[in-house]
């Protein structure tokens, strides 16, 4: 194990007192939704479904190839939250889930990258037109179950999500490469392109389930802060992890020269041969193969991968703060507080 994947286990270690034993907080919403996440599961196989052979074929292969379903699981966990039984986050949560899948197959193409969950991404199997044409119909679907679903709400929700979401992608293509980049435009770009989806995700419950305009913006804060901490852990670790766990390939930033956290806050002290490093490498794409291991050491040298966890604990924090506001089933609100701190000091 590398000296920088250990930093997040050891972070891990520190944390488990707060943590439940054995079973993750992801698993364990996972279990205790079970049953209407099977629901979901089923009205996205069904909804996936097109006359045009190639749509569920590529569709399929992203969507059957793991994920956590988070964001979806949000959705149950934000409704069930309150008592309320009722089918209609079924569709709403297959909904955020299309959302999720489409701008996967976009990111992919715009990335260029070369592992997704583990394999090679839609695109290098089906190639880049079939992979935007196919996310641009899953765009489609999401706003076909939100119609179906009756509220304006929850239209609006969804549909702002989706605008904030597409302005984030376009605001980090104009910021690759940009070493002067502050956190503050960082954190621009996360809440835009990760922690949209995860508010739109978590307030669609409190409306379905008819609470107060107080509880509607907390489950929205939640979902804010929880997908801040979220994406800048995951930013972590682009750096840190190990790549059977992670999915993909170690150091895609790095390579696609995306200013995250970790390489923003090294250039804060940088002196000024390695303010000439990222310049060369992030700016310039000049990247030789010991490139990635130096970007690490310098990392390293800053602290900044740990201090770039606890920027994300800081977030995880204030999502937690967020369900004290909620008068809902103290059961699932833990675990929603666990996944909260679980999601900085994940593996993968």
């Amino acid at each position: 194990m590398s000296d920088t994947a250990s930093i997040v286990q050891e972070k891990n270690v520190e944390t488990q007192a707060t943590l439940s034993d054995k079973v993750s907080p992801a698993q364990q919403l996972a279990e205790l939704l079970d049953a209407d996440m099977q629901a979901v599961n089923a009205e996205i196989m069904a909804r996936m479904q097109s006359d045009v052979p190639l749509i569920p074929k590529l569709a399929g292969y992203l969507i059957a190839s793991g994920g956590k379903r988070i964001r979806p699981l949000l959705t149950l966990a934000s409704t069930r939250l309150f008592d309320v039984e009722t089918k209609r986050p079924y569709p709403l949560a297959a909904a955020v889930e299309f959302i999720h899948t489409a701008t996967l197959l976009h990111d992919d193409v715009v990335d260029g990258s070369e592992e997704r969950r583990g394999k090679a991404p839609a695109n290098l199997v089906f190639g880049n037109q079939a992979s935007v044409l196919v996310g641009d119909f899953l765009f489609s679907r999401a706003f076909q179950q939100m119609v179906t679903d009756g509220s304006l709400d929850v239209l609006r929700i969804l549909s702002d999500a989706s605008a904030i979401i597409a302005e984030g992608e376009v605001l980090q293509l104009s910021a690759q490469g940009d070493v002067s980049l502050s956190l503050e435009q960082y954190y621009q770009v996360i809440a835009a392109k990760t922690a949209a989806l995860f508010a739109a995700a978590c307030e669609i419950g409190p409306v379905i389930a008819g609470r107060s305009a107080e509880e509607i913006a907390a489950l929205r804060d939640y979902g804010h802060y929880l997908g801040m901490a979220f994406q800048i852990a995951d930013d972590v670790l682009d750096y840190a992890a190990e790549r059977e766990k992670l999915g993909k390939a170690i150091g895609d930033d790095f390579r696609e020269g995306k200013l995250t956290a970790p390489v923003i806050l090294a250039l804060e002290s940088a002196n000024d041969e390695e303010r000439a490093f990222w310049a060369c490498t992030m700016s310039d794409l000049d990247q030789s193969e010991e490139d990635l291991a130096r970007a690490i050491e310098i990392l390293n040298k800053h602290d900044a991968l740990e201090r770039g966890l606890d920027i994300a604990k800081d977030f995880a924090n204030k999502a937690q703060a967020a369900l004290d506001k909620i008068d809902g089933q103290d059961a699932l609100r833990q675990i929603m507080k666990e996944l909260a701190l679980y999601t900085v000091y994940r593996e993968a």
